[in-house]
């Protein structure tokens, strides 16, 4: 079978919402070439995360790559595409060279390629990140490995913005909370909840993809009894007593749900956001602070922001 893959050159800030319009239109795996990956120091506190070729790489922005099957209904798919992808300047997101190319690759080729990026990576104190088919050895009893498919939606869980989240998780999580993960993804930060201690995670995304990427990536992780997972959107129709809430999305996509947030934490409880470009920090900042939250932590990564406000 023949695939074809197709590259958008765009801004960070828009890889979050052109890979869910590519999930959203049937691509069937994405890559994310970004070439600050490519000066993070080698000898970090955490270890490398890729082996990479600079020549796979824009010297500005970032490509997103994404695979079709190369059908009769290709050319309206990437039409679909292209539209969807320029709507985002309605939101305010910018889309930098916004060139879109499209090449075609076997399928056996593409099956195999694409896993050169993933290896096993310790992105906190405790916690590494390894894809299913690696092997590796925990180097303590105390570490925490979670296995992720990264075929199955949205990466690996090595992006700063999920390593943000992750770490504060692991910051504020002493045992027994209840959470809830806005807008899941892979389940990552569900299952990271899971294996610090949490004993009950309510998981909910708008993308049914991503509810059944949760649903499975839980299993593998032996977790899912603890994971209640609900294709929902945002907080809407949720009312519960909750201890934390996390949500790795866009800034202007947590700042419609804050007051929801509010409204689903018990007095003392910890909203964990991230997925926050510089630019819009002061934005989300603002909005917590004027729903009533006490803002407790502002930490960065790379070009990425994440808060913990707590419930006061």
């Amino acid at each position: 079978m023949k695939w074809s893959e197709i590259c958008i050159h765009t801004t960070n800030e828009a890889i979050e919402p052109i890979s869910n319009i590519l999930h959203d239109l049937g691509a069937s795996g994405v890559v994310i070439e970004d070439p600050l990956d490519l000066i993070i120091e080698k000898d970090t506190m955490y270890g490398e995360i890729f082996e990479l070729d600079a020549n796979d790489y824009p010297e500005e922005g970032v490509y997103i790559k994404a695979y079709l099957p190369t059908n009769s209904s290709l050319g309206e798919t990437v039409d679909a595409i292209k539209l969807a992808v320029n709507n985002l300047r309605t939101f305010d997101i910018d889309l930098g060279e916004n060139q879109i190319t499209l090449s075609e690759v076997d399928e056996e080729d593409w099956s195999t390629a694409w896993k050169k990026y993933y290896k096993p990576v310790q992105i906190s104190d405790k916690i590494t990140i390894t894809p299913t088919w690696e092997e590796y050895t925990p180097k303590s009893k105390e570490e925490i490995v979670i296995e992720l498919d990264p075929g199955m939606a949205f990466g690996t869980g090595t992006h700063p913005t999920t390593i943000l989240s992750i770490r504060a998780l692991e910051k504020y999580l002493q045992g027994n909370e209840t959470v809830i993960d806005v807008g899941c993804g892979s389940g990552v930060l569900s299952i990271a909840s899971a294996l610090l201690g949490a004993k009950e995670i309510y998981a909910y995304d708008l993308d049914e993809i991503a509810v059944t990427s949760t649903t499975m990536n839980a299993k593998v992780n032996q977790v899912d009894q603890l994971i209640h997972t609900k294709q929902n959107n945002l907080l809407q129709d949720v009312h519960m007593n909750v201890d934390v809430i996390v949500s790795n999305i866009l800034a202007e996509i947590i700042v419609r749900f804050i007051k929801e947030a509010w409204d689903n934490l018990i007095q003392g409880g910890y909203f964990i956001t991230s997925g926050i470009i510089q630019a819009k920090k002061e934005m989300v900042l603002e909005q917590l602070e004027d729903q009533g939250f006490e803002i407790i932590e502002v930490n960065e990564l790379e070009d990425w922001v994440s808060v913990v406000a707590k419930k006061k």
